[in-house]
């Protein structure tokens, strides 16, 4: 009973609170789009408490996460990773499927802030279009952070990567930050119940750019699951 009351009261406080801040960001965008990514980051940082305080989950990070243009490539468990991302890094650029773009005020401000959009069905034209936009965020020195397995994935499971990191890794040319995270332990997919615990993640070694293909991925598919163990 009392997990779900601490769920309850997480949805009540983050959902109400993240409205406060997309309204933020819409006065912004009129009078100091700059400011955007701080409002951003501000959210982020309010989401975390919100886990921390109400839901009992912290953060631990085991390794060094390096800020600049990296090809940031993480395990996706829940909603958690692709929220707090901002706390991790320094204005990273997330790429993420187009439909969201599509969510009323939400989807205007991501454009701004500089997320990415996927387009999952569109083949070697959605490619094409990500790797012009990730060139120009790694021009800025900013990281871009992809989720490769495409959607989220319930703790345990290791799911191929999919196309789309490959073809991003040989046109970008960046050395390669596999991030592990186990989220889903306790925030898991679809689920309103949410666990008190520590979310780890485990930062991997860097994959240099110029590997073939099929090491790149063997290599970052093993770094990314390597919190699959402990479960």
């Amino acid at each position: 009973m009392f997990t779900a009351l601490r769920s309850l009261a997480f949805m009540l406080v983050f959902y109400v609170g993240s409205l406060l801040f997309v309204l933020a960001a819409m006065a912004s965008n009129l009078v100091a789009p700059r400011s955007i990514p701080a409002v951003a980051t501000h959210w982020s940082r309010f989401h975390r408490r919100c886990a921390r305080w109400l839901l009992g989950q912290k953060v631990r990070v085991e390794g060094t996460l390096e800020n600049g243009p990296y090809l940031y490539i993480l395990k996706h468990e829940s909603m958690f990773e692709t929220i707090d991302l901002l706390c991790l890094l320094d204005r990273p650029a997330i790429a993420a499927k187009r439909e969201l773009f599509d969510i009323p005020l939400w989807g205007g401000i991501a454009r701004r802030y500089g997320l990415i959009p996927i387009e999952r069905t569109a083949g070697a034209s959605a490619l094409r279009a990500l790797r012009t936009a990730a060139r120009a965020t790694t021009a800025q020195g900013r990281a871009v952070c992809l989720f490769p397995e495409g959607t989220r994935v319930p703790h345990g499971e290791s799911p191929p990567l999919r196309a789309g990191f490959a073809g991003l890794y040989v046109l970008l040319g960046l050395p390669v930050v596999p991030i592990a995270v186990d989220s889903g332990r306790v925030s898991p997919r679809g689920k309103f119940m949410k666990r008190p615990g520590t979310i780890t993640y485990k930062v991997g070694e860097i994959v240099p750019p110029g590997l073939d293909r099929r090491e790149a991925e063997a290599r970052v598919h093993a770094a990314i699951n390597a919190l699959n163990a402990s479960m």
